[in-house]
């Protein structure tokens, strides 16, 4: 397990979202403090507000790689084409590893829940699904990718 990976499991463990798990793992490369980190992610969670759609963790990495890789000049069509790529890729290699990024369709029958109110977090949650590994997955993914292509501030 990935140093970013175990990190994002125990920020799940703690009571946080997915998409705010997986944020929280990066959040000090980025250079992102905490509580924004924390307040960015948060809509994310349960595929996005409990809506089931995109993954929360998925979420938390693409805003990773937004803040890590990501572009800021509205008309740099050539930085938006790059990181639209990039956001592909960590897309399909999620999906490759899951078969799917969409969470209703990860959690299955769990997924048909989509009310407000999250879930209590007891064992049996954990037991029951498959978010702390998605989490895990996707931080890893992550981190693989940042090994891959390191930020001109690293080299």
């Amino acid at each position: 397990m990935t140093e970013k990976e175990e990190m994002a499991r125990a920020f799940f463990r703690e009571g946080y979202n997915c998409s705010q798990s997986v944020m929280l793992a990066f959040c000090e490369e980025a250079g992102i403090e905490r509580e924004l980190a924390l307040r960015l992610s948060s809509s994310f969670g349960g595929g996005m507000g409990r809506l089931r759609e995109v993954c929360g963790a998925v979420s938390g990495m693409f805003m990773a790689a937004g803040c890590l890789y990501g572009y800021s000049a509205p008309k740099d069509m050539q930085a938006k084409k790059e990181h639209y790529a990039r956001i592909q890729e960590l897309a399909a290699r999620f999906k490759e590893k899951n078969g799917s990024i969409v969470c209703r369709e990860l959690l299955g029958k769990a997924g048909k829940d989509n009310s407000p109110v999250p879930s209590e977090r007891t064992e049996e949650y954990y037991k029951k699904r498959p978010c702390e590994e998605m989490i895990g997955t996707a931080a890893r993914l992550m981190e693989e990718y940042m090994r891959a292509h390191p930020l001109e501030t690293d080299v």
